[in-house]
Protein backbone atom coordinates (compact mmCIF):
# COMPACT_ATOMS: atom_id res chain seq x y z
CA UNK A 1 0.00 0.00 0.00
CA UNK A 2 2.87 2.34 0.92
CA UNK A 3 4.62 1.62 -2.34
CA UNK A 4 1.39 2.30 -4.25
CA UNK A 5 0.88 5.64 -2.50
CA UNK A 6 4.51 6.55 -3.06
CA UNK A 7 4.19 5.80 -6.78
CA UNK A 8 0.99 7.87 -6.99
CA UNK A 9 2.66 10.72 -5.16
CA UNK A 10 5.62 10.64 -7.53
CA UNK A 11 3.27 10.66 -10.50
CA UNK A 12 1.37 13.63 -9.06
CA UNK A 13 4.59 15.55 -8.47
CA UNK A 14 5.70 14.78 -12.01
CA UNK A 15 2.46 16.21 -13.44
CA UNK A 16 2.71 19.21 -11.12
CA UNK A 17 6.27 19.86 -12.28
CA UNK A 18 5.27 19.99 -15.96
CA UNK A 19 2.22 22.16 -15.21
CA UNK A 20 4.49 24.64 -13.44
CA UNK A 21 6.88 24.58 -16.42
CA UNK A 22 3.87 25.21 -18.67
CA UNK A 23 2.76 28.18 -16.56
CA UNK A 24 6.31 29.54 -16.43
CA UNK A 25 6.55 29.36 -20.23
CA UNK A 26 3.31 31.34 -20.48
CA UNK A 27 4.66 34.04 -18.13
CA UNK A 28 7.85 34.18 -20.17
CA UNK A 29 6.17 34.41 -23.60
CA UNK A 30 3.30 36.72 -22.53
CA UNK A 31 1.47 36.43 -25.83
CA UNK A 32 -2.02 34.86 -25.57
CA UNK A 33 -2.23 34.38 -29.35
CA UNK A 34 0.94 32.28 -29.53
CA UNK A 35 0.74 30.44 -26.20
CA UNK A 36 -1.43 30.23 -23.07
CA UNK A 37 -0.86 28.70 -19.67
CA UNK A 38 -2.98 26.27 -17.65
CA UNK A 39 -4.82 29.06 -15.84
CA UNK A 40 -5.98 30.66 -19.11
CA UNK A 41 -6.99 27.26 -20.42
CA UNK A 42 -8.95 26.51 -17.23
CA UNK A 43 -10.79 29.83 -17.50
CA UNK A 44 -11.71 29.10 -21.14
CA UNK A 45 -12.91 25.64 -20.16
CA UNK A 46 -15.04 26.94 -17.29
CA UNK A 47 -16.65 29.45 -19.66
CA UNK A 48 -17.70 26.57 -21.93
CA UNK A 49 -19.23 24.32 -19.27
CA UNK A 50 -22.56 26.16 -18.75
CA UNK A 51 -23.37 26.19 -22.49
CA UNK A 52 -25.80 23.56 -23.78
CA UNK A 53 -24.06 23.61 -27.17
CA UNK A 54 -20.84 22.53 -25.46
CA UNK A 55 -22.39 19.30 -24.15
CA UNK A 56 -24.12 18.66 -27.47
CA UNK A 57 -20.74 18.95 -29.21
CA UNK A 58 -19.06 16.57 -26.75
CA UNK A 59 -21.83 13.97 -27.07
CA UNK A 60 -21.93 14.20 -30.87
CA UNK A 61 -18.19 13.63 -31.36
CA UNK A 62 -18.02 10.98 -28.64
CA UNK A 63 -20.90 9.00 -30.16
CA UNK A 64 -19.49 9.10 -33.70
CA UNK A 65 -15.89 8.23 -32.82
CA UNK A 66 -16.98 5.51 -30.39
CA UNK A 67 -19.28 4.08 -33.05
CA UNK A 68 -16.41 3.92 -35.54
CA UNK A 69 -14.13 2.28 -32.99
CA UNK A 70 -16.68 -0.31 -31.82
CA UNK A 71 -17.64 -1.24 -35.39
CA UNK A 72 -13.96 -1.76 -36.24
CA UNK A 73 -13.41 -3.68 -32.99
CA UNK A 74 -16.11 -6.27 -33.63
CA UNK A 75 -15.52 -6.55 -37.38
CA UNK A 76 -11.75 -6.78 -36.83
CA UNK A 77 -12.25 -9.68 -34.41
CA UNK A 78 -14.59 -11.39 -36.86
CA UNK A 79 -12.22 -10.99 -39.83
CA UNK A 80 -9.21 -12.00 -37.75
CA UNK A 81 -11.00 -15.14 -36.56
CA UNK A 82 -12.07 -16.04 -40.09
CA UNK A 83 -8.53 -15.42 -41.37
CA UNK A 84 -7.19 -17.76 -38.67
CA UNK A 85 -9.69 -20.50 -39.56
CA UNK A 86 -9.70 -20.07 -43.36
CA UNK A 87 -6.41 -19.42 -45.23
CA UNK A 88 -8.33 -18.09 -48.24
CA UNK A 89 -9.88 -15.31 -46.13
CA UNK A 90 -6.44 -14.41 -44.82
CA UNK A 91 -4.96 -14.20 -48.31
CA UNK A 92 -7.81 -11.95 -49.44
CA UNK A 93 -7.78 -9.72 -46.35
CA UNK A 94 -4.01 -9.25 -46.06
CA UNK A 95 -3.53 -6.86 -49.06
CA UNK A 96 -6.52 -4.78 -47.94
CA UNK A 97 -5.15 -4.40 -44.39
CA UNK A 98 -1.67 -3.51 -45.67
CA UNK A 99 -3.21 -0.93 -48.00
CA UNK A 100 -5.20 0.71 -45.21
CA UNK A 101 -2.13 0.90 -42.96
CA UNK A 102 0.02 2.38 -45.76
CA UNK A 103 -2.26 5.14 -47.11
CA UNK A 104 -2.01 8.43 -45.15
CA UNK A 105 -5.05 9.32 -43.05
CA UNK A 106 -5.32 12.71 -44.80
CA UNK A 107 -5.84 10.97 -48.14
CA UNK A 108 -8.63 8.84 -46.70
CA UNK A 109 -10.24 11.91 -45.13
CA UNK A 110 -10.34 13.82 -48.41
CA UNK A 111 -11.68 10.84 -50.36
CA UNK A 112 -14.28 10.03 -47.71
CA UNK A 113 -15.34 13.67 -47.64
CA UNK A 114 -16.16 13.38 -51.34
CA UNK A 115 -17.86 9.98 -50.98
CA UNK A 116 -19.98 10.32 -47.82
CA UNK A 117 -19.88 13.99 -46.78
CA UNK A 118 -18.80 15.48 -43.47
CA UNK A 119 -21.51 14.23 -41.08
CA UNK A 120 -20.37 10.58 -41.03
CA UNK A 121 -16.75 11.30 -41.88
CA UNK A 122 -15.21 10.74 -38.44
CA UNK A 123 -17.12 7.45 -38.01
CA UNK A 124 -15.65 6.14 -41.26
CA UNK A 125 -12.11 7.36 -40.56
CA UNK A 126 -12.06 6.00 -36.99
CA UNK A 127 -13.31 2.68 -38.33
CA UNK A 128 -10.73 2.57 -41.11
CA UNK A 129 -7.78 3.41 -38.86
CA UNK A 130 -8.72 0.92 -36.13
CA UNK A 131 -9.75 -2.18 -38.10
CA UNK A 132 -6.24 -3.29 -39.26
CA UNK A 133 -4.95 -2.99 -35.68
CA UNK A 134 -7.72 -5.17 -34.26
CA UNK A 135 -7.46 -7.62 -37.16
CA UNK A 136 -3.69 -8.03 -36.64
CA UNK A 137 -4.06 -8.38 -32.86
CA UNK A 138 -6.82 -10.98 -33.23
CA UNK A 139 -4.84 -13.02 -35.74
CA UNK A 140 -1.68 -12.85 -33.64
CA UNK A 141 -3.51 -13.85 -30.48
CA UNK A 142 -5.23 -16.83 -32.06
CA UNK A 143 -1.98 -18.01 -33.66
CA UNK A 144 -0.32 -17.92 -30.22
CA UNK A 145 -2.76 -20.50 -28.85
CA UNK A 146 -0.93 -23.44 -27.28
CA UNK A 147 -1.10 -26.32 -29.82
CA UNK A 148 -0.85 -28.87 -26.97
CA UNK A 149 -4.05 -27.52 -25.43
CA UNK A 150 -5.78 -27.72 -28.81
CA UNK A 151 -4.56 -31.27 -29.26
CA UNK A 152 -5.84 -32.22 -25.82
CA UNK A 153 -9.22 -30.62 -26.59
CA UNK A 154 -9.42 -32.62 -29.80
CA UNK A 155 -8.55 -35.89 -28.05
CA UNK A 156 -11.23 -35.35 -25.41
CA UNK A 157 -13.79 -34.00 -27.95
CA UNK A 158 -14.18 -30.69 -26.13
CA UNK A 159 -17.10 -28.68 -27.59
CA UNK A 160 -16.16 -25.64 -29.67
CA UNK A 161 -17.71 -23.10 -27.29
CA UNK A 162 -15.59 -24.47 -24.42
CA UNK A 163 -12.45 -24.34 -26.57
CA UNK A 164 -13.30 -20.74 -27.46
CA UNK A 165 -13.89 -19.80 -23.81
CA UNK A 166 -11.03 -21.63 -22.09
CA UNK A 167 -8.33 -21.96 -24.77
CA UNK A 168 -8.69 -19.33 -27.51
CA UNK A 169 -9.96 -16.44 -25.37
CA UNK A 170 -7.07 -16.49 -22.81
CA UNK A 171 -4.59 -16.53 -25.70
CA UNK A 172 -6.40 -13.76 -27.58
CA UNK A 173 -7.06 -11.22 -24.82
CA UNK A 174 -3.46 -10.10 -24.09
CA UNK A 175 -2.92 -9.38 -27.80
CA UNK A 176 -6.31 -7.71 -28.10
CA UNK A 177 -5.69 -5.54 -25.03
CA UNK A 178 -2.32 -4.43 -26.41
CA UNK A 179 -3.86 -3.64 -29.78
CA UNK A 180 -6.71 -1.69 -28.21
CA UNK A 181 -4.32 0.51 -26.22
CA UNK A 182 -2.98 1.83 -29.51
CA UNK A 183 -6.24 1.67 -31.45
CA UNK A 184 -8.25 3.66 -28.88
CA UNK A 185 -5.88 6.61 -29.03
CA UNK A 186 -5.62 6.45 -32.81
CA UNK A 187 -9.41 6.37 -33.20
CA UNK A 188 -9.68 9.71 -31.39
CA UNK A 189 -6.72 11.30 -33.14
CA UNK A 190 -7.93 10.31 -36.60
CA UNK A 191 -11.59 11.04 -35.82
CA UNK A 192 -10.87 14.56 -34.58
CA UNK A 193 -8.52 15.20 -37.52
CA UNK A 194 -11.35 14.18 -39.85
CA UNK A 195 -13.70 16.61 -38.09
CA UNK A 196 -11.19 19.46 -38.38
CA UNK A 197 -10.99 18.89 -42.15
CA UNK A 198 -14.69 18.15 -42.75
CA UNK A 199 -16.00 20.67 -40.17
CA UNK A 200 -19.31 18.88 -39.43
CA UNK A 201 -21.69 20.90 -37.28
CA UNK A 202 -21.75 20.30 -33.52
CA UNK A 203 -18.36 18.58 -33.45
CA UNK A 204 -15.15 19.06 -31.49
CA UNK A 205 -13.24 19.37 -34.76
CA UNK A 206 -15.47 22.29 -35.75
CA UNK A 207 -14.65 24.04 -32.46
CA UNK A 208 -10.93 23.47 -32.97
CA UNK A 209 -11.19 24.93 -36.46
CA UNK A 210 -13.02 28.03 -35.25
CA UNK A 211 -10.56 28.47 -32.37
CA UNK A 212 -7.76 28.53 -34.95
CA UNK A 213 -9.72 30.82 -37.25
CA UNK A 214 -10.41 33.39 -34.51
CA UNK A 215 -6.95 33.02 -32.89
CA UNK A 216 -8.60 31.76 -29.70
CA UNK A 217 -5.57 29.91 -28.36
CA UNK A 218 -7.07 29.45 -24.90
CA UNK A 219 -10.14 27.84 -26.46
CA UNK A 220 -7.90 25.64 -28.64
CA UNK A 221 -6.03 24.44 -25.55
CA UNK A 222 -9.30 23.86 -23.69
CA UNK A 223 -10.79 21.71 -26.46
CA UNK A 224 -7.52 19.81 -26.83
CA UNK A 225 -7.49 19.10 -23.10
CA UNK A 226 -11.05 17.79 -23.36
CA UNK A 227 -10.07 15.46 -26.21
CA UNK A 228 -7.25 14.02 -24.09
CA UNK A 229 -9.54 13.66 -21.07
CA UNK A 230 -12.44 12.00 -22.92
CA UNK A 231 -10.08 9.71 -24.84
CA UNK A 232 -8.37 8.63 -21.60
CA UNK A 233 -11.70 7.98 -19.87
CA UNK A 234 -13.03 5.96 -22.80
CA UNK A 235 -9.78 3.99 -22.99
CA UNK A 236 -9.82 3.27 -19.26
CA UNK A 237 -13.44 2.10 -19.33
CA UNK A 238 -12.99 -0.10 -22.40
CA UNK A 239 -9.77 -1.71 -21.14
CA UNK A 240 -11.43 -2.35 -17.78
CA UNK A 241 -14.19 -4.26 -19.57
CA UNK A 242 -11.59 -6.32 -21.45
CA UNK A 243 -9.79 -6.99 -18.16
CA UNK A 244 -12.99 -8.43 -16.71
CA UNK A 245 -13.13 -10.94 -19.56
CA UNK A 246 -9.68 -12.21 -18.58
CA UNK A 247 -10.91 -13.28 -15.14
Amino acid sequence: MTRSLSANARQFLSWLFWILIWQAADLLIQNPIIFVGPLDMARALLALLPEAAFWQTICSSFFKISLGFLAAFFLGILLGSLAYALPLIRELAEPFMVLIKSIPVASFVILALIWIGSDRLCVFISFLVVIPMIYTSTLGGLESTDPKLLEMAQVFSVPFYKKARFIYLPALLPYLTGGCKTALGMSWKSGIAAEVIGIPSHSIGEQLYYSKLYLDTAGLFAWTFLIILISALFEGLFLALLKKLRR
